[in-house]
């Protein structure tokens, strides 16, 4: 066979595979890009917490991150860059960062246009106040499964730092029982450190509040002691019956109603008081999370006992005439189970342009229950009034009344800034950095 034959055997199959390679990538782009300009045209470009940013001057557009991603394709490839083509569903996980082999994902807080408190903290966890740590929800990680892993972490840096083991004084006081609060324990247990774990209300923390059947979406992870938890899809209900088991099982004790009021340094650690009781300690985990003091309107009427902050049972709604407020997760959750109940006429009011901080399966569930007439949506909307018997609500400059027996306000919670600069932890808002 002549030389040049002997080349385009090997040549030829080369090309074919070259040519459908581009094609391929070509129609993946398109997509991509496609995907994007949706996002963007119904506003949905708000990150809700911990996202990737995406250096393009070090990516090479492996595609490494968008096959990481456990979400889907969040990610795409444009142009020959990685970028953030559906932001608003993008959780946190951090895998696409892990994957990355030339380094070019950071994960950060916050956006240019929108920004996000966060307490000061390090890698390790620990505050800019020496012995005093943050993990979970409270500092941006409210995915349970990366609060699991934050907890677990921060209890075995703390199981390393100086000054542990005197009789007179506990290793640390873990302060709340949420997914960070109750991994920490387990870990604290497992690392045979003295401690004890201050809960001001029930077990679960944010999660606890989550309305009954709410379906709570995780990843496998690791609690100490238990080993690998793999859930991947499950109900409030069934996540803290797992956790009261594991309670029961391991024996930890959690102090329940137990609020702390104040944290002091004293003699190379700390005096942490609550209504109860006071404790000396080495070091303080703060696994509080960042909802216990719910957003209000701030309206006449505020007051008043049908106003609540969070939906517990959507049946308790039947009958009546309710109105949801707010644009996140919890508001399109709320508006959706309770338009399911028998008589009720429910209306969704939210400030913005589009729903951009939910979850797609959010945005499909008030869509489907808008197409069935069963559910009002009024964006770009404030309340204004509440009154007994109606709520007055502005809307592109008209006012509207519209009958009401209920008012559930999902706006988010508040930072608790004050509480954490008593203890002399620094915030910082962060727009788009680590």
């Amino acid at each position: 066979m002549p030389f040049g034959s002997q080349i385009a055997v090997y040549v030829i199959p080369l090309l074919v595979i070259w040519v459908i390679y581009i094609g391929l990538r070509k129609r993946a782009e398109h997509h991509s890009a496609s995907v994007r300009e949706a996002a963007f045209e119904a506003g949905l470009t708000e990150p809700a917490s911990l996202h990737p940013k995406i250096d393009p001057s070090l990516c090479l557009a492996c595609g490494a991150c968008v096959e990481a991603c456990p979400e889907g394709k969040i990610l795409g490839l444009i142009n020959g860059k990685a970028e953030l083509v559906e932001p608003t569903q993008c959780i946190g996980h951090g895998a696409c960062a892990t994957a990355c082999p030339f380094d070019a994902i950071s994960l950060v807080f916050g956006t240019e246009r929108r920004g996000l408190d966060i307490p000061n903290a390090g890698p390790d966890f620990q505050t800019n106040v020496p012995g005093i740590f943050i993990a979970g929800e409270l500092g941006g990680m409210g995915l349970i499964r990366n609060a699991i892993e934050q907890g677990r972490q921060a209890i075995e840096t703390i199981a390393r730092i100086d000054g542990l083991g005197r009789p007179d004084r506990l290793d640390v006081v873990i302060v709340g029982a949420g997914p960070a609060g109750f991994s920490a324990s387990l870990g604290a247990m497992q690392q045979d450190l003295r401690f004890v774990t201050i809960e001001q209300e029930s077990l679960g923390g944010t999660v606890s509040h989550y309305p009954r059947g709410k379906i709570v979406m995780t990843q496998p992870a690791t609690l100490p002691i238990v080993g690998e938890v793999k859930f991947r899809e499950t109900n409030k209900e069934n996540l803290i019956e797992f956790w009261r088991d594991t309670e029961r099982r391991t024996g930890l004790a959690v102090r329940y109603g137990e609020r702390v009021e104040q944290i002091t340094p004293i003699d190379g650690g700390f005096e942490v008081r609550t209504k109860q009781d006071s404790y000396r300690t080495r070091a303080v985990l703060l696994a509080i999370g960042r909802r216990g003091t719910p957003r209000k309107l701030d309206v006449p009427g505020e007051e008043a006992q049908k106003v609540v902050y969070r939906l517990v049972d959507p049946a308790q709604y039947r009958g009546q005439r309710v109105l949801v407020v707010g644009g996140g997760d919890s508001a399109l959750e709320a508006a959706a189970s309770i338009a399911g109940e028998t008589g009720t006429n429910v209306t969704l009011s939210y400030r913005s342009e589009a729903f951009s901080r939910a979850k797609l399966k959010n945005r499909e569930m008030i869509d489907q229950a808008r197409a069935a007439g069963r559910l009002n949506v009024l964006l770009r909307s404030n309340v204004k009034r509440i009154d007994e018997g109606s709520v007055e609500i502005e809307q592109e400059g008209q006012l509207h009344s519209l009958p009401n027996d209920a008012i559930i306000v999902c706006a988010g919670g508040i930072l608790p800034t004050g509480f954490l600069k008593s203890v002399g932890v620094e915030v910082e808002t962060k727009y788009g950095t680590a």
